[in-house]
């Protein structure tokens, strides 16, 4: 029973963290149109997830907590992950300059079927009827919920739809690989290696953010929050979810990112969402159920041939 509880809770925390990633579409796009480029967005949201995971890991600190020391191989692994999921953010946030959000939120989607490729190629276990089925219904939903169905992607840039496949790549692999890293470590500790990792490849691609003042200009609102919600979130939530869960699982669950994004850029942009998205975003829910509620009954199945 503490098992199942514990997939239950494992699954949620996916679930959660799919839907943090949901705010980086509208800042992206907020920060875009208040003049800072796409490097320098991506630079900030990497410090300012460096920053919450040493608040984070402070505190853990004064209430007892010890920090503990990391081989040398499991510390390059987590800042690996870091840089995947940068390069997430990179592919994703320059997609952006070229490609309405939409379709570069739609290709960002691919995610969901790349992860059981990747998740195949790891197990050597072909993907579940039930997981096609759910990867299946989820892209059905992303084409409605994005608005792509009206447009589709065939007269865009193609650099652009190149890099917005790229970070659905990107994502796939940080999504699968959280739940193979395993690091004996409070999650605050690895948060912020992991958080490490990622500043380090941004400020490749934007050496100047501290030197350009962008920060202190203005910056800083749209990094925080994307830093926060974008990615210190996430890789607190994937860390602790992922390693219970299969791969293809988490890649399904973390599809609860459209639906979150679309609800934030109504909120906040007040960008009208037509009766046909609302209906999208419906059919990727239901995906995610099916998938969801499959997986648990597999395992229950299990249970019982072993008399668990």
């Amino acid at each position: 029973m503490g098992t199942k509880r514990h997939r239950h809770i494992a699954s949620l925390e996916v679930l959660v963290g799919g839907m943090c990633y949901g705010a980086n579409a509208t800042m992206y796009k907020l920060a875009l149109a208040a003049g800072f480029s796409w490097p320098q967005m991506v630079a900030g949201q990497m410090f300012f997830a460096v920053l919450c995971f040493m608040a984070l890991l402070l505190v853990s600190r004064f209430n007892g907590k010890d920090w503990v020391s990391i081989p040398l191989p499991m510390l390059a692994k987590l800042m690996g992950l870091g840089m995947l999921t940068c390069g997430t953010s990179v592919f994703y946030c320059f997609s952006m300059t070229m490609l309405p959000v939409s379709v570069s939120l739609t290709l960002l989607f691919q995610f969901t079927w790349i992860g059981l490729v990747i998740q195949t190629a790891f197990s050597k276990r072909l993907p579940r009827l039930f997981e096609l089925v759910a990867v299946a219904i989820i892209l059905l939903g992303t084409v409605f919920a994005s608005g792509c169905y009206k447009t589709g992607i065939a007269e865009y840039n193609p650099v652009g739809l190149a890099c917005a496949c790229l970070a659905a790549l990107c994502c796939a692999s940080f999504i699968t690989l959280s739940g193979k890293v395993q690091a004996s470590c409070p999650p605050a500790q690895r948060g912020l290696i992991v958080s490490v990792g990622s500043l380090i490849l941004s400020l490749l691609v934007c050496p100047d953010i501290f030197a350009s003042g962008a920060l202190v200009g203005g910056l800083a609102p749209y990094a925080a929050v994307t830093g926060f919600f974008g990615l210190a979130l996430p890789v607190l939530f994937f860390g602790l979810g992922a390693p219970y869960l299969p791969a293809g699982l988490s890649t399904v669950l973390a599809a609860s990112e459209l639906p979150a994004g679309l609800a934030v850029s109504f909120f906040v942009l007040h960008e009208p969402i037509s009766l046909v998205q609302w209906l999208g975003v419906a059919v990727i829910l239901a995906g995610i159920a099916l998938a969801q509620g499959a997986s648990l009954a597999c395992r229950w199945k299990t249970s019982r041939a072993h008399g668990d």
